[in-house]
C-alpha cells in the first residue's frame, strides 16, 4: 500500500553559548509493492549543459487489489539501473519520489525510483465476487430490526399526518 508523502520541517533552538535556531527536514517517502509488467528500453544522452553523458530507463509497476493499478516510474543513471537489474514479472517494492516540470506551458509528472526492494509479496486481490463489506449478522426475529445489524438508522415518519414533502425536519 502507498505511504504518504510528507516533509516535516522542525525548528529547534540549542541552549548554550551560540545557540541558533536550525531547520531540519525529515523525508518520508512512498511505495508501491506489485509486480513489473514492463521494462522500457533505456534511454541516453548527453548533457547540453554539462556535457556529460546520462542514461534512464522507464519500468510499469502493477500494484494488485480489486482494482489493479499501474503506475510507470524511471530510474536514473546507468550505475543504478544495473544495481536494481529489475527483470519483467518480478515482484518488488519501489520506493520513489515524485515531481513534476514544465515544458511548453504543460506540465509532466516524473516518478523516480531511488530504491527498489526485493522478496516482499504483494497483497492478493480479492476473489471474484466476494462481498466488499463483511457479513452482517441476521436480525434477531422476522420483521423486528438489530440495531447492530443495519449502517442506517430506521426511517422516522412524518411529525404532519398527509405532508407532501419526504424531508426528515
Amino acid at each position: 500500500m502507498p505511504k504518504n508523502y510528507v516533509f516535516q520541517t522542525i525548528f529547534c533552538t540549542f541552549a548554550g553559548a551560540n545557540s541558533k535556531k536550525q531547520l531540519f527536514t525529515h523525508y518520508i517517502y512512498m511505495d508501491l509493492t506489485g509486480r513489473i509488467i514492463a521494462v522500457l528500453p533505456a534511454q541516453s544522452g548527453v548533457s547540453a549543459r554539462t556535457g556529460n553523458s546520462w542514461m534512464s530507463q522507464d519500468y510499469v509497476i502493477e500494484v494488485p487489489g480489486q482494482y489493479p493499478k499501474r503506475c510507470v516510474f524511471r530510474i536514473f543513471g546507468e550505475e543504478r539501473i544495473k544495481q536494481f537489474n529489475i527483470q519483467m514479472n518480478e515482484d518488488v517494492t519501489v520506493q520513489f519520489d515524485i515531481d513534476a516540470h514544465e515544458y511548453q506551458g504543460r506540465w509532466f509528472n516524473d516518478v523516480r525510483a531511488f530504491n527498489i526492494i526485493r522478496g516482499q509479496v504483494p497483497v492478493a486481490a480479492p476473489e471474484a465476487g466476494a462481498a466488499p463489506f463483511p457479513p452482517q449478522q441476521a436480525a434477531a426475529a422476522p420483521g423486528s430490526v438489530a440495531p447492530a445489524a443495519t449502517p442506517f438508522p430506521p426511517a422516522q415518519e412524518s411529525a404532519v399526518e398527509g405532508s407532501t414533502d419526504d424531508l426528515p425536519f
